[in-house]
C-alpha cells in the first residue's frame, strides 16, 4: 500500500512542478497543460528505470556506477587537453563535449556493468540484501522441488540455513502449472504445492529471493549465478545441473544421491524373496523391484514372471542414477557354486 502512495506522491509533483516550469515559459494554459503531461511521462520513465534497475545485483550496479564516473572523467581529461582552444566557440564546443561525455559515459557504463560481474568483493555476503548470515543458503531447483521430497527432507530439520527459492523458478513453475499439457500442468501443480508445505514448516527459514539476470535465459544458468553471488548450495535431483555446477566449484546436494546413500547395503550372497513384474532388456531374464524402487534383474526369470521366489544377489551396480541388483534364483545358485568350484578343486 505504501509503495502506491509513493507513486502517485511522484507523478503529482512532477506534474505540478512540469506545470509550473511550462508556465513561467509561457502564459499559455496549453503550454502549461504539455507541462504537466511532460511531468507524468518523467515519474512513469522514472518507475519504468526502478523495475528495471531492481532486476540487475548490486555489485552490477557499484560496477556500473564506477565505470560511467570513470568514464566522465576522462572525456573530461580529453576535453582540457585536446578542446581547450574551443571554450570561446561554443556553437562548436557544446556539440563536442556533449557527445565526448556521452561516449565517454556509455564505455564507462558497459565495461563497469561487465567487470561488475567478476568482481567478489570481500564480506559481499553480509552486504548483499539478499544475502542471509550464519549457514550457507540452500537454493532449490525446480526439478527438486517438483520431486517432493525436500519437503520431507526439511521437515526432519537436517538441512541448516535458509532455503531460497529464486522468483524466476517460481515464474517457471506457474508457467508450467499453467500449461496445456496435462502432465505438466499437474507436475507444476505438484510443485506449488510442495512450497506452500514448506513454508508452512515452523523450523524452516524460507526466503524468496527476487535477483535475476535477464541477460541469461536458461533458469540453469541463473541458479549458478546466484549460487555464485550468494556463495549458497544448490538442491537439485538433475543430473546435468549436478555437473555444470560442479565444474564452476559450485557445492550441489543432490536429493538422488541423499536417497541412495539412504538405502540398504545388499551384498553379493544375500537372499532376498522378490515378485517378478516383468520381463528383462536380456534375454531369459525378469525385473523385480523393491519397496524402494530398487530394481532388481533375475537370470533366467522370465519364465517366473507373476510369481513370488526366492533369489540369490550375484552383483550391485551403483551408479548417480540410481541402485540396480543383479541376481539369479536361488535353486540355480548351488548349481552355479559347483560349476565354479570344479576345476579348482580338480587341482588339488
Amino acid at each position: 500500500m505504501g509503495s502506491w502512495v509513493l507513486r502517485i506522491l511522484l507523478f503529482l509533483v512532477c506534474g505540478i512542478s512540469g506545470y509550473f516550469v511550462a508556465s513561467d515559459i509561457s502564459p499559455s494554459f496549453w503550454v502549461g497543460l504539455w507541462g504537466l503531461l511532460g511531468g507524468c511521462l518523467l515519474a512513469a520513465l522514472t518507475l519504468f528505470m526502478e523495475g528495471e534497475l531492481k532486476k540487475i545485483p548490486l555489485r552490477n550496479l557499484l560496477g556500473g556506477f564506477v565505470g560511467f564516473v570513470l568514464g566522465l572523467l576522462v572525456a573530461n581529461s580529453i576535453s582540457n587537453v585536446f578542446l581547450s582552444n574551443l571554450f570561446n566557440h561554443q556553437e562548436i564546443a557544446l556539440p563536442l563535449y556533449a557527445l565526448l561525455y556521452g561516449i565517454g559515459g556509455y564505455i564507462g557504463l558497459r565495461i563497469g556493468l561487465k567487470k561488475g560481474e567478476e568482481v567478489h568483493i570481500a564480506g559481499w555476503k553480509s552486504l548483499s540484501k539478499s544475502a542471509p548470515s550464519g549457514a550457507s543458503p540452500k537454493i532449490l531447483d525446480t526439478s527438486v522441488i517438483i520431486d517432493g521430497r525436500i519437503s520431507d527432507i526439511t521437515e526432519t530439520g537436517f538441512l541448516e540455513g535458509p532455503i531460497l527459492i529464486p522468483r524466476f523458478v517460481l515464474s517457471e513453475l506457474q508457467h508450467i502449472a499453467d500449461s496445456s499439457d496435462p502432465v505438466k500442468r499437474t507436475r507444476g501443480k505438484r510443485g506449488l504445492e510442495v512450497l506452500h508445505h514448506i513454508q508452512k514448516q515452523v523450523d524452516v527459514d524460507v526466503k524468496i529471493v527476487d535477483t535475476d539476470y535477464p541477460p541469461i535465459r536458461e533458469v540453469d544458468a541463473k541458479l549458478i549465478e546466484l549460487a555464485k553471488e550468494l556463495h549458497g548450495k544448490i538442491i537439485t535431483n538433475d543430473f546435468n545441473l549436478n555437473k555444470v555446477a560442479e565444474l564452476q566449484g559450485i557445492e550441489v546436494l543432490n536429493i538422488n544421491e541423499l536417497a541412495n546413500s539412504l538405502k540398504p547395503v545388499v551384498l553379493p550372497g544375500e537372499e532376498m524373496n522378490v515378485k517378478i513384474l516383468r520381463e528383462g532388456k536380456e534375454m531369459g531374464q525378469g525385473v523385480a523391484y523393491l519397496d524402494d524402487g530398487t530394481m532388481i534383474v533375475v537370470d533366467n526369470g522370465k519364465r517366473q514372471i507373476g510369481k513370488t521366489i526366492d533369489v540369490m544377489v550375484t552383483s550391485v551396480l551403483q551408479t548417480p542414477a540410481g541402485r540396480m541388483i543383479f541376481a539369479r534364483l536361488k535353486e540355480e545358485a548351488p548349481r552355479e557354486r559347483r560349476e565354479y568350484f570344479y576345476p579348482l578343486d580338480s587341482e588339488f
